[in-house]
């Protein structure tokens, strides 16, 4: 399959080593169906942002409280992104400048908490972030770090949660997850966080793009704080953002610069700036009301052919299945799935024996492949295909079917 944007000549002739590699994963992209939850596949206007002039341009501080000269085209842009968001979302502020959803993380916490304040997250293994307390994070290291789990039925047990809060006395209560399914009550937690006099951090890394269409509850106006990245279900450019109440943005300014970045990544920004106004665009909501409708489908269609899904389905736009009642792992079904054209992750499950580059799961996602038009209908192929590789048959069985299906929705 032909690529629809061939590296400009320029680079080719400069340095055909990188160009090269650039087609590669251009061309990987064309041909393989990504399933993978935290993917998307962002506008060409959206992408045409990152290889602007932009990234030349320093532009430390925030608009009109620059530490550079010639920044007036970084304000508008800044100020344009702000303005949208917190339009699209309701928000009473919005700091457009963090990398990353981690980024974002560390720096809420860091103004809400302080270092070695005390905080309580979803645990990694049952759902949660690695940003959220995790050991191996700063932020396990950085912060005295509890964290909460799920019951049987694979829900955040929010009686735990409580005990816990009551418990260890957190400055920060984090409520969200970067492979849980089902939609949280963010005012019990706004409760129970008020009980502690604990902020209330709301990650909607994964959902910010259901958030954002009314699809899924919103944590905006109840969490004090909520954080999100920017490429997933919201479909821009790689990076983060956060939304703050009004008395307390100052504080998650000064966090962001100079506490946490320097210069902030001015083409990224307008990335977000194009993201956030296509959002805002009639279409973007029924785009993500197909995203959870297709999420759904999925999880019903698999559990019918015998799998087993975590928490018995889906709110959102990921499925989690369960696989220790067959005889793979994730990171083989990973494997498999990639031969035949499919670009799913392994993924650990509550209670998961197998190390994390193993796992008894598989995390799957619909956003990517809803934003290349695909309805329930292929929906209903891609979940036969995972089945069957699941049940050990040859990948490249299945190979053509995949191929069939990239030609008949190409990337945007």
């Amino acid at each position: 399959m032909n690529s629809v944007e061939p590296q400009p000549d320029q680079l080719r002739d400069q340095d055909p080593e990188v160009a090269s590699w650039l087609q590669r994963e251009d061309n990987r992209q064309h041909t393989t169906l990504t399933l993978i939850a935290s993917e998307n596949h962002c506008s060409a206007a959206v992408r045409a942002t990152g290889s602007s002039r932009l990234t030349d341009k320093y532009a430390e501080g925030y608009p009109s409280k620059r530490y550079y000269g010639g920044c007036e085209v970084a304000d508008g842009i800044e100020e344009l992104a702000r303005a949208r968001a917190m339009e699209l979302f309701g928000a009473e502020s919005a700091n457009v400048q963090p990398h990353s959803g981690t980024s974002a993380n560390v720096e809420a916490l860091l103004a809400l908490a302080g270092p070695n304040g005390r905080i309580v997250g979803m645990a990694l293994k049952d759902g949660g972030h690695l940003s959220h307390g995790h050991p191996r994070s700063h932020t396990g290291m950085l912060f005295d770090a509890k964290q909460y789990g799920v019951d049987d039925n694979g829900r955040v047990d929010l009686d735990q949660v409580r005990e816990l809060v009551r418990e260890h006395r957190p400055h920060v209560l984090i409520a969200g997850g970067s492979s849980y399914a089902r939609n949280l009550d963010y005012q019990a937690f706004a409760d129970i966080a008020r009980e502690s006099e604990a902020f209330l951090l709301a990650d909607i890394a994964h959902p910010a793009g259901l958030v954002a269409a009314g699809v899924v509850p919103s944590p905006v106006g109840i969490a004090d704080v909520v954080t999100m990245t920017t490429h997933k279900t919201l479909r821009g450019p790689r990076g983060g953002m956060i939304l703050a109440k009004a008395d307390i943005a100052k504080k998650i300014n000064s966090s962001v610069f100079p506490g946490s970045q320097g210069g902030p990544l001015v083409q990224q920004i307008a990335g977000k700036a194009v993201a956030l106004g296509e959002a805002l665009q009639p279409e973007f909501r029924d785009y993500q009301r197909r995203v959870k409708e297709n999420a759904v489908h999925l999880a019903d269609r698999l559990a019918t052919a015998g799998l087993q899904i975590v928490s018995g389905g889906t709110d959102n736009h990921i499925v989690l299945v369960d696989l220790r009642s067959t005889d793979c792992t994730g990171a083989e079904v990973e494997e498999r799935a990639l031969a035949a054209g499919l670009a799913v992750n392994k993924n650990a499950v509550p209670n998961d024996p197998r190390p994390p580059m193993v796992t008894s799961g598989l995390r799957l996602g619909t956003p990517a492949v809803t934003t290349r038009g695909f309805g329930t209908a292929e929906i209903d192929q891609i979940a036969d295909i995972i089945v069957a590789l699941v049940r050990g048959e040859n990948p490249e069985n299945y190979r053509a079917t995949v191929r069939e299906l990239c030609e008949a929705h190409p990337l945007p």
